[in-house]
């Protein structure tokens, strides 16, 4: 073709891969408007206009979720306008210092036209994921017989079975956007508010339809930290009583965590659900655009169908077993500020949650 070089997909994809990961430093968050807001009088963060541009903060923060219904706040309880401006709004991940940047280099991804088949052979995604599930299909966890393995998803993109990792196909893939295994990169579906309730400070609740299980929800967006740094900050948190800590440590990673999410800077709707003793939410690992067993994404997706208008809801203490419940009694003896007792309301409450 004269002289100009023929581009394919591959070739353009193997180019990106030599460019840098694109990813943000939390020592970039911005934080202006928050304090120009946190500057203003006390009168005006309790009136109706602080809801307005809380809203339209989130909006603009939507950006990777453009068919995502808006989110509105409300309070029908307090003369608060808006949840408190403590945080910079975001769906992003933002790395703090010695956290390594996304490994893209060793990242496995697929060469598929159109929409990838689990059945096929070839994909490259579909054989990531199938190595990954060997230890569930083996246990049971996931029947051989189940027709969609490997994805995780079925025709509608729910996901079908929980604590088990994600692996979605990536930017560096040849398939469609609309590929059945791209179901947390296309963002929430469904209306979700945040709500001020009268027990538990402001929460997230569900919009007028009924949300199905395994619906995706969003993601626990905020810093990602080394676990020496989360351990500094937890220390920190637990004293004067508020923690949004979640440790990545699932249980196929081994006991011992080498990163966390901190929301307390950055963060999203996420950051205001509320704790749980019989969650209709839970979070489970994605993996997207990373390589790194050790940086999932972590994703909440609905366990339960969620009624219209309910709340929506994770537990901030893990699986509920017999290890959760004796570590429930003895932060009841606790000095920790961290440790708060537990309106959830739920028939199996333990009394005692972190705040």
């Amino acid at each position: 073709m004269g002289e100009y070089p023929v581009v394919t997909w591959n070739s353009y994809s193997r180019a990106q891969r030599l460019l840098p990961p694109k990813y943000r430093l939390a020592k970039d968050l911005p934080h202006e408007l928050q304090d120009r807001v946190n500057a203003l009088p006390q009168s005006y963060r309790d009136s109706p206009q602080a809801a307005v541009l809380f809203e339209a903060m989130i909006d603009e923060a939507m950006d990777d979720e453009l068919g995502a219904p808006p989110i509105s706040v409300i309070n029908e309880v307090t003369d608060e306008g808006a949840p408190p401006w403590e945080f910079v709004y975001t769906n992003q991940m933002w790395y703090g210092e010695g956290v390594p940047p996304p490994d893209i280099k060793n990242l496995k991804s697929c060469g598929c036209v159109g929409r990838c088949d689990p059945k096929s052979k070839t994909c490259g995604c579909a054989k990531r994921q199938r190595h990954h599930l060997k230890r569930y299909i083996t246990n049971n966890t996931i029947p051989k017989t189940w027709n969609g393995v490997p994805f995780l998803y079925d025709a509608k993109g729910s996901l079908q079975f929980s604590e088990v990792p994600i692996f979605e196909c990536n930017d560096f893939c040849g398939c469609d956007e609309d590929c059945p295994n791209r179901v947390v990169q296309r963002g929430r579906r469904y209306a979700i508010n945040i709500k001020r309730t009268e027990f538990k400070g402001w929460g997230v609740f569900n919009g007028p339809k009924k949300i199905p299980k395994g619906s995706f929800i969003g993601i626990y967006a905020g810093e990602l930290l080394t676990v020496e740094e989360s351990d500094r900050r937890g220390a920190l948190y637990n004293k004067f009583g508020r923690t949004y800590l979640f440790d990545i440590d699932f249980h196929y990673m081994g006991a011992v965590a080498t990163y966390a999410v901190d929301a307390y800077h950055a963060g999203n709707v996420r950051s205001f659900n509320n704790h749980s003793c019989d969650p209709n939410c839970e979070i489970n690992p994605c993996y997207i655009n990373e390589a790194n067993i050790e940086k999932p994404l972590l994703t909440v997706f609905t366990k339960r169908d969620v009624e219209p208008f309910e709340e929506l809801s994770f537990s901030y203490m893990g699986c509920i077993d017999h290890d959760t419940i004796s570590k429930a009694k003895n932060a009841k003896k606790s000095n920790d500020a961290v440790y708060a007792e537990c309106h959830c309301g739920s028939a199996n409450c333990l009394g005692v949650l972190f705040s």
